[in-house]
């Protein structure tokens, strides 16, 4: 069964239809889904899910776009969240450096202050980073992200990049762009790194592979990640939704 480690079924693109769509997944071959929080509102939302669907886990977060407005109290709040039973990770955090906003200097202190909470609690991270990629690495570095350990998601650097963070013992998150025709860069980390080191990832609503390329994702769609993971690595599809379900597993530390 195909473990989706990121989407966001509580956004507004799944109002209409959410019950059903997520009802219906075992049906689609898809066993379990982590819904990942991005501020605060959302991150109450996938809690909620979590506590609605068996088989829908949560993270608790804030991602770098949405860190202007952030207090103590906020981190007070995902301190608290992120101790109930289903939430497995402090995500999504990181940097996102494609839009002037927030400041570079408020994303990092919010990045390390995270960091930090997902180490008190023992929980691992769900990295995002976007045209950051020197600075995410040497933030985690030096706040020691690898004794939480956890994901970078939608992998989008280069082999030498993902050679770092495999070093640090980080799982590489890979969606619907191995599909795309430009998405040679990925292509090439997904041939090098070890399969044990990667797992699927939607990021629904966005970024649905091929041949959904612009339309809503959702999780059944990762077969088509899937088969071409496989194609790259030489193994079969049901191999690869196998072993990146174990990883999954394994990286959010989920008793099957």
């Amino acid at each position: 069964m195909i473990f989706d480690t990121h989407a966001h079924y509580d956004d507004a693109a799944f109002d209409q239809d959410r019950d059903a769509l997520l009802q219906g997944m075992k049906e689609q071959g898809v066993g379990q889904i982590v819904d990942i929080g991005a501020d605060i509102a959302s991150t109450e939302r996938a809690v909620a899910l979590s506590g609605q669907y068996p088989f829908v886990y949560a993270a608790a977060g804030v991602h770098p776009s949405e860190t202007a407005g952030l207090t103590e109290e906020d981190m007070d709040f995902l301190c608290r969240i992120a101790k109930k039973d289903k939430v497995v990770a402090i995500g999504e955090i990181g940097l996102d450096y494609h839009y002037d906003e927030p400041d570079k200097e408020i994303q990092q202190k919010w990045f390390r202050r995270q960091l930090d909470l997902a180490k008190q609690l023992g929980l691992p991270v769900v990295i995002h980073s976007r045209e950051a990629a020197q600075d995410t690495l040497s933030i985690m570095r030096e706040e020691q992200a690898k004794k939480a350990g956890g994901v970078i998601h939608c992998f989008s650097y280069g082999w030498d990049m993902a050679q770092c963070y495999l070093d640090m013992g980080f799982y590489l998150g890979v969606g619907g762009v191995v599909t795309f025709k430009n998405g040679r860069k990925l292509k090439e980390v997904v041939e090098k790194a070890p399969i044990e080191r990667l797992v699927l990832e939607t990021d629904a609503p966005y970024l649905a592979p091929e041949p959904f390329r612009g339309k809503r994702n959702q999780s059944a769609y990762l077969s088509y990640v899937a088969e071409q993971i496989a194609a790259l690595k030489d193994m079969t599809a049901e191999e690869v939704i196998r072993v990146t379900g174990e990883n999954a597993r394994a990286m959010y530390r989920i008793q099957d």
